[in-house]
Order: structure tokens, then C-alpha cells, then sequence
């Protein structure tokens, strides 16, 4: 339920953020917040997942609807979403092992470093992948931007920007006492319930 609102939550932002927050030609993804606030609260499989599922909405735009990357954009996107997700997640669950103080700033960390998987991978996928398997696409890239590294560059700085945006309110959710609170009960409340449900079946 909890992967599902937030991946809801994730696309609809996507969503906004090619519609109502567009500006000229620039569009701000926000799509990456619900990424974000299941993978510090949900943990790295949770983000995983819901990176995965975020990244559906921006795979068909690029792919089909706004885009030419087809079936290797609807594949690509949600793959890289997913790594930030599961990233995200790994560096939360570390640093909540060891301390519980200023999670404010340390997850907004986390959200920082949790992103640099995706861009290694955005680099290596616009740079080798796209010019292997669609190379009349990557021509299409190259005439536009010069190079394929050109456009890899103002994918990663605008990508960069928005990250940073996300990852200071994910930071601010964090040192928000009665979200947190709200999200510790909810998943004490969802553990609760599936032991239940467990117990219910072997019984």
C-alpha cells in the first residue's frame, strides 16, 4: 500500500511537473519524491521498488509520448529511478543503525549520494546504450546538442538541481516530528498486521 502511494505520488508529480510547473522549455522532474520518502522511510527494498514503479510514468513520456526512446526509455528510466531508490534506502537503514541524532541533514544527505548511482548509470546508458541500440535516436541527439556528452551533461545538471531540491525537502520531512511520528506508527502498525495475517494462515 505504502510502495503504491508513494510511486502514485511520484508519477502524478512527474506529471505536474511537465504541465503546470513547466516553464519555456524547461521542466523540473519532481518525480523522484516519493523515491525519496520511501526509500528513507521504507528502507532500500521498499525504495527499490517504488524507484522502479516512479520511473514508469517518465519511461512512457520519453519512450512513446514525448520522446523516441521507445522500449529502451520505458526500460532505461525506471531501471535508473529504481537505483536511487535502492541506494537511498541502504544509506538511510546505515545511518539510522548508528545514530538517530540530526536525521534532518544526514538524510538529506543520504538523498544526495543516493542519486550518484543514477547518474553513473544515465551517463553510461546515453553514452553507450541509446547510440548502440538506437543509433538514428543518438544521431537525432548529436545534431541537436553537438555531442552525445553535451546532452549528457545538461540531462545531469538539471537532474542535479532538481535532486538537490528533493533531497532538502525529504531532509525537512525528516525533522518534521509529527510526519515521522505518523510513519514510525504506520509502519509499526503494517508489521503488526502481516505478523497477524501470518499467524492467522498458519493457524
Amino acid at each position: 500500500m505504502f510502495i503504491a502511494l508513494m510511486s502514485a505520488l511520484g508519477n502524478a508529480m512527474f506529471v505536474l511537473s511537465q504541465t503546470i510547473f513547466k516553464t519555456s522549455q524547461i521542466a523540473l522532474d519532481l518525480s523522484h519524491i516519493g523515491t525519496f520518502v520511501a526509500a528513507v522511510f521504507g528502507g532500500p527494498v521498499v525504495g527499490l521498488l517504488t524507484g522502479l514503479l516512479v520511473g514508469i510514468g517518465p519511461g512512457l513520456y520519453f519512450g512513446y509520448l514525448g520522446g523516441s526512446l521507445g522500449l529502451l526509455g520505458l526500460i532505461g528510466l525506471p531501471v535508473g529511478k529504481a537505483l536511487t531508490g535502492l541506494t537511498t534506502g541502504l544509506l538511510a537503514k546505515i545511518i539510522r543503525s548508528r545514530s538517530e541524532d540530526h536525521l534532518s541533514m544526514k538524510m538529506t544527505g543520504a538523498a544526495l549520494l543516493g542519486y550518484l548511482p543514477e547518474s553513473l548509470f544515465t551517463a553510461v546508458y546515453f553514452e553507450s546504450i541509446v547510440p548502440i541500440l538506437l543509433p538514428n535516436v543518438a544521431a537525432g541527439f548529436i545534431f541537436y546538442f553537438g555531442s552525445m556528452n553535451a546532452l549528457v551533461i545538461s540531462i545531469l545538471a538539471k537532474a542535479w538541481l532538481e535532486i538537490a531540491i528533493l533531497a532538502v525537502f525529504t531532509g525537512t520531512l525528516m525533522g518534521n516530528t509529527g510526519f515521522t511520528a505518523f510513519m514510525k506508527q504506520y509502519f509499526t502498525m503494517s508489521t503488526r498486521l502481516a505478523i497477524s495475517q501470518e499467524q492467522h494462515t498458519k493457524d
